[in-house]
């Protein structure tokens, strides 16, 4: 479903689309790096806007997101493209490529979302919510105009440009954003992209909606406990609250290394405590995700075998009073 994209300009005979970092340069009949701007006729447009691959309601742990809203389901919704091409996507099907879709109009997501019960609102995910940019953007403006307690989720790589994340964030309640490394060098090679627009977009994020953040260890792309350290040390420095989840990477698409040591996500978890007050190990089978209060070490959430049991009503340690970065 073609619409016309908001961030762009026209330089001769092509068009600079200016939504993400890229800023390709578009012609005629021509596609960027998403796979889904093109221009047509002359104008810059999405081919995938309402253009649904993907939906579930999911646990909102899955996205992941431990301090927003734990134990509620959320409506999760994806399209096709992305503005990455990482050689481990475990959604190249539709990231990498135009996959079977079905239009969902703003309408049709309200009315699923009032049937999901204990359902927080909605998330945009499986593919890049970024390269859906206008799908996202009116669908979460509506739905907030609607019903201000509806949760808008975006779980992202970050890869965008400020205009349209400033205009977005103010439909915008959490995000998860992959900061997949602390590398240019990894990013450019393994991912197609550069580190420092996803650094901003998480600094900025961070002052406007509740974040956490992915970093999927992968086996012998990087030195494991460097790059979750310096990761850590750069989130500390931004806020200390911010979820780090660091996630099991498993062989898929292009990378065909091994599986992550679990050996070393633990180590790399108690690297990262050394800065930050949460962190995570995820896609990791019988190991300790509760949630636990920095200061004296009360559990607060537990979590197993996908059941969640928060024992706070309000974010505020019930032991020592301290003040918990979470939103109940």
């Amino acid at each position: 479903m073609n619409y016309p994209v908001s961030f762009f300009k026209r330089k001769g005979d092509q068009i600079q689309c200016l939504v993400c970092p890229h800023q390709c340069l578009i012609s005629e009949g021509k596609t960027g790096i998403c796979r889904v701007r093109t221009v047509l006729d002359h104008e810059l447009i999405a081919i995938n806007y309402a253009e649904v691959t993907s939906a579930a309601v999911d646990p909102i742990e899955k996205k992941p997101l431990y301090h927003f809203k734990p134990g509620k389901n959320i409506v999760s919704l994806g399209s096709f493209g992305c503005n990455m091409t990482c050689d481990f996507c475990q959604n190249h099907k539709i990231s990498q490529q135009r996959a079977k879709s079905e239009v969902l109009s703003i309408e049709q997501l309200k009315a699923i979302i009032d049937r999901v019960e204990n359902n927080a609102g909605v998330a945009y995910t499986y593919n890049e919510p970024m390269m859906w940019y206008e799908y996202v953007y009116e669908t979460a403006k509506t739905l907030k105009h609607l019903n201000q307690e509806t949760s808008v989720v975006v779980v992202t790589n970050g890869y965008i440009n400020q205009e349209p994340l400033f205009k977005l964030l103010p439909y915008v309640d959490a995000m998860n954003i992959d900061l997949k490394a602390y590398s240019n060098s990894y990013y450019k090679k393994i991912c197609g992209a550069k580190l420092d627009s996803v650094l901003e977009t998480i600094k900025l994020a961070n002052e406007h909606v509740h974040i956490e953040v992915t970093t999927l260890l992968v086996t012998d792309a990087f030195d494991a406990l460097k790059e979750v350290e310096e990761i850590s040390k750069f989130l500390a420095t931004v806020n200390k609250d911010i979820p780090l989840h660091l996630s099991r990477y498993f062989p898929r698409y292009k990378m065909k290394n091994e599986e992550t040591n679990i050996e070393v996500m633990k180590q790399a978890a108690q690297m990262a405590r050394n800065y930050l007050n949460y962190v995570y190990i995820g896609n990791v089978a019988e190991i300790d995700t509760h949630t636990y209060c920095p200061t004296c070490h009360e559990r607060l959430v537990e979590r197993q075998s996908g059941r969640v049991n928060c024992l706070i009503r309000e974010p505020i340690c019930p032991r020592c009073q301290s003040d918990i970065s979470i939103i109940l």
